[in-house]
């Protein structure tokens, strides 16, 4: 398609969304439930748009946007048609204050680093003999956002899978002398933790940390058989080329977690035989104990020293959220806000296209079909003659695809007062291309949200399923989790696997997904894409009128660690 055509439309899916559109009528559920001698729930004051959500996807997902990824113009250019819905729905602007007044974008300054080169990782035995690992084939250097040529020289001290959990009492570091030395440890976590809590203690983020606080001044990660089966080390040669985002405060400082102990690289499992020379406890041992469910790893220190240099390239890079505010009608419930989440970018061109092919991520289902839902739900909140009780805070975000770095700079550099965001609700990749009748709501069982999902499942008449694939651990790798992490109950619904759900699910993952199959020729399901909206919208005005402010249940993994005692959200 020409330049000139691609304007063409864009220009028309433009205009198609700011006039008038007649919605589509929706499902009945009350009087389906009046008919099996049920009581009726309270019908919906809302009819979303199939229309309205194709115009907005058809804009979003188009080639002009070249893939939509973070700090390009294609980015810009999606994030000013957000912007521009915002103002044509009457959304007032809630990003950064500027001289004129509020604009609808907040600003998120970033670092972009990439691989410079193979650098280098050199070994010494206990005999003062020293080796030369080889790169892409014993070790893959890790670039550091913080210095372009970095050089870590220290004792090697293996430390299993690197995981402290007080509430079980598990510490990995336990016994061990970790200080000024560099860590090895196994990637993930073992397969006894329940499989949300184990997508927590497998981050890199929740391992640097413990190992920074306890002195060490690096870290190296190896897989175990079974994660090497489904990540094999040598894929990764692939991506070192690939830019990595995080975002930078007002001192240019970047946003890195335990920065004092870095990921300097990862190895193979033949550059762990390396490492694991003369150890106490042989390589072959330790991999078989980390395939047992408890995974519990005795660590020691290996008779090898390693010096290691990471060399890296660095560019400053800037971005948006787009931000509005839908202000509460109560007036004191008004104060607290709703997030509703949607990420705006994806992951760009490839750069590996063969002379003809499309090399185009559009990123239709991932994510222009979330944020299509975010326009649409703001829709029906601008409609409605009942307004919510509680502020709605429209938030797309960028970066998403580069580490959740946009929800992470709102989260921690929130519009509104912290302490008032009451609850988040995601919207990432609603797999629209079948008629769905079930839902998945991963973290709704956390929280009092929990409640809210029912009440709005309810009243759509859609069901409620479980978790069909708890090795994931999804509920640790959208937007909002970074909401979780300031303590604030949060849920991210799926589209589920009943009616077909499962087939297009998995044909999604394996053929579209981050490709450039995941564009408008996809057979997408409008009338799904309306519902999907309508469940969202009813979620997010239970959880605006609801007297009681959302909380996390008592016991709970995520409200102990992230909202102890005190927290507005914390178990009552």
């Amino acid at each position: 398609m020409s330049f000139t055509r691609r304007i063409a439309l864009a220009s028309a899916a433009l205009l198609m969304v700011a006039q008038p559109v007649f919605a589509a009528t929706p499902a009945k559920p009350a009087a389906a439930a009046q008919k099996a001698g049920k009581k009726a729930a309270p019908a919906s004051d809302f009819a979303p748009s199939p229309e309205a959500i194709k115009a907005h996807m058809t804009f979003l997902a188009d080639d002009l946007m070249e893939g939509r990824e973070t700090g390009t113009r294609g980015y810009d250019i999606a994030a000013n048609y957000v912007a521009a819905q915002y103002a044509l729905l009457g959304v007032k602007p809630a990003g950064d204050k500027t001289a004129t007044g509020v604009s609808y974008q907040q600003h998120v300054p970033l670092i972009a680093f990439r691989g410079a080169g193979e650098g280098s990782f050199g070994l010494t035995g206990a005999d003062g003999q020293t080796a030369a690992l080889k790169y892409g084939e014993d070790y893959l250097p890790n670039p550091q956002a913080q210095s372009a040529d970095l050089t870590v020289a220290a004792p090697l001290v293996f430390v299993g899978y690197g995981l402290v959990n007080p509430a079980t009492g598990r510490d990995d570091y336990a016994g061990l002398d970790v200080k000024g030395k560099i860590v090895v440890m196994l990637n993930g976590a073992p397969s006894s933790l329940q499989t949300e809590e184990r997508a927590h203690f497998s981050n890199p983020n929740t391992k640097r940390q413990e190992a920074a606080k306890r002195g060490a001044v690096g870290v190296i990660t190896m897989s175990g058989p079974s994660a090497e089966k489904r990540r094999p080390f040598a894929a990764g040669a692939g991506m070192m080329r690939g830019w990595r985002v995080i975002w930078r405060d007002a001192n240019d400082v970047g946003a890195i977690r335990a920065p004092g102990a870095p990921s300097l690289l990862s190895i193979s499992q033949a550059g762990a035989a390396k490492l694991f020379a003369g150890a106490p406890t042989p390589l072959a041992d330790v991999l078989a104990e980390s395939e047992k469910p408890e995974g519990a790893i005795k660590g020691f220190a290996l008779a090898t020293k390693a010096s290691i240099n990471v060399k890296t390239e660095i560019e400053k890079r800037e971005s948006s959220n787009v931000v509005g505010l839908i202000e509460g009608s109560d007036p004191t419930l008004k104060a607290q806000t709703i997030i509703l989440s949607a990420h705006l970018d994806h992951i760009g061109m490839r750069e590996n296209a063969k002379p003809g092919e499309d090399k185009i991520n559009n990123g239709a289902l991932d994510n222009a079909s979330g944020i299509a839902t975010l326009l649409e739900v703001a829709r029906g909140f601008e409609n409605s003659k009942a307004r919510p009780k509680r502020s709605i805070i429209l938030l797309a975000v960028t970066g998403e695809e580069k580490g959740l770095v946009g929800s992470d700079y709102f989260a921690n550099n929130p519009t509104v007062k912290k302490t008032d965001i009451a609850a988040d609700v995601n919207l990432d990749m609603p797999v629209l291309l079948y008629p769905f009748t079930d839902v998945i709501a991963f973290g709704a069982d956390r929280s009092t949200i929990g409640e809210a999902v029912k009440h709005a499942a309810g009243r759509v008449g859609i069901a409620l399923s479980g978790d069909p694939m708890p090795e994931e651990g999804l509920f640790t790798r959208s937007d909002h989790y970074r909401f979780v992490e300031q303590g604030i109950p949060s849920v991210f619904l799926m589209t589920g696997f009943q009616n077909g759900g499962e087939a297009a699910f998995k044909g999604f993952l394996k053929g579209n997904y981050h490709h450039p199959g995941d564009d408008l020729n996809q057979p997408i399901d409008y009338q799904a894409a309306a519902k999907f909206a309508l469940v969202n919208y009813e979620i997010a005005r239970e959880l605006a009128n609801t007297p009681a402010r959302p909380v996390w249940k008592k016991g709970d993994f995520f409200g102990g660690t992230f909202a102890p005692a005190g927290h507005p959200s914390s178990a009552k």
